[in-house]
């Protein structure tokens, strides 16, 4: 019986990660794509796609923990945690942002290209997976970045604040009697205002591959968390109690990609372990299979590879920073950006906030420096990138615009 629902788990998590795969590679859903098109064309159709995706699985969420269906203030991956860990968000987030930058594409979208035949992103998988494992299963996060983290992060608990969903913030702030319940307005409430803004766009309206592609992700991401704290997955993890040795990384989740990839290392290291095969590395390879298999029937399977040396740096520079900033952050562009997010987490607006901070100025730099050449140093580049995105004031522009 333990088995049997926990390979129910496995199937279904993996069975919906291939209807994500199939969809995202052929609507092109991606969000390095949805920032890279915000940045450098104007164009907000693929970034109103992950903003659809998010929108969807807040009222998914949002209703299932007002009718009991689930309660994501559990999940394995702490989204909800009290501990406010502030500088996890921020510094992993843009460093994650500049890693996926570098490396040509978030997890998922490395995931997709693999099925694609992009021979490019096995390597960067591979080396995100290595720094991921270094981060979840060494003392390499302890002593780099723990140490001095938690001294400066708040523990709300101890100021009577349950968790740091904006439920439990507001409702703690005027006294409400149950905080949490008010994660239901304030998810319903901002899910009407994404939508109302998302379908403002007439070309956005009429594109069937970015309101698909949005919609699945987030009805994807739904599913992932009702398979797990669902009615399976509250048999799942009654079954898991009772085993002599627990399979690693149960409980209540959903859809991340950057931690599974550490764990997928460790299953294909033990190939015979069946039960190392987790949720999230269900969810890894179901991805690349669902893209494998649209690639094949679309005929759109291409071999890529390296351009040149410089090329091949830049992407295991960017893993590396993929691989550490994820894991930091706690999540990537889906684990975070729409699986966090959906829970109403502050820290996974401020990590998604992040995410895209990073990405937006490495394009905003590799830009300049691309135009100017000798003449864009990178603190020019980067101050110009700064004013560019309003976050510094026209006086500081060191770079003419072009």
């Amino acid at each position: 019986m333990n088995l049997e629902i926990t390979t129910q788990v496995m199937l279904w998590g993996g069975g919906l990660a291939f209807i994500l795969g199939a969809v995202a590679n052929k609507t092109n859903f991606c969000t390095m794509g949805a920032v890279s098109d915000w940045v450098n064309m104007g164009d907000t159709g693929r970034m109103r796609a992950w903003f659809l995706a998010v929108a969807v699985a807040i009222i998914g969420v949002s209703l299932f923990e007002v009718m009991s269906v689930l309660d994501t203030s559990t999940s394995r991956v702490p989204y909800r945690s009290s501990v406010f860990f502030w500088p996890r968000y921020l510094l992993g987030g843009v460093m994650f942002g500049v890693g996926m930058t570098l490396a040509s594409g978030c997890g998922n979208k490395n995931l997709i290209r693999i099925g694609g035949g992009n021979l490019k992103s096995i390597f960067v998988v591979l080396v995100a997976g290595a720094m991921a494992y270094v981060m979840t299963r060494t003392d390499f996060y302890g002593v780099v970045f723990h140490s001095w983290m938690l001294p400066i992060s708040p523990n709300l608990a101890a100021i009577n604040i349950p968790d740091q969903s904006i439920g439990s913030l507001v409702g703690a702030l005027v006294g409400a009697e149950s905080p949490a319940s008010l994660n239901l307005y304030f998810g319903l409430g901002l899910s009407i205002l994404l939508l109302v803004v998302i379908f403002r766009s007439k070309d956005f309206r009429t594109s069937l591959d970015l309101v698909m592609g949005g919609l699945v992700v987030g009805l994807v991401v739904l599913g992932g968390w009702y398979i797990t704290g669902g009615p399976m997955g509250v048999a799942w993890m009654e079954a898991v109690e009772f085993m002599d040795t627990p399979p690693p990384s149960t409980g209540t989740q959903s859809y991340t990609f950057i931690n599974p990839m550490g764990e997928a290392l460790t299953y294909l290291a033990s190939p015979g372990k069946f039960s190392l095969i987790t949720f999230g590395v269900a969810a890894l390879f179901g991805v690349i299979l669902g893209s494998f298999t649209y690639a094949l029937v679309s005929r759109s399977f291409r071999i890529e590879w390296f351009v040149n040396l410089s090329d091949f740096i830049r992407h295991m520079i960017g893993a590396v920073l993929m691989g550490i900033g994820g894991v930091l952050a706690m999540g990537c562009t889906i684990g975070q950006g729409v699986t966090g997010v959906s829970t109403l987490a502050v820290g996974s607006f401020m990590a998604m906030g992040a995410i895209i901070l990073g990405s937006a100025l490495t394009m905003k730099v590799q830009y300049y420096k691309l135009v100017y050449e000798e003449e864009a140093s990178f603190s020019k580049a980067l101050l110009t990138g700064l004013v560019d995105l309003k976050l510094l004031p026209e006086s500081l522009r060191k770079l003419e615009a072009v």
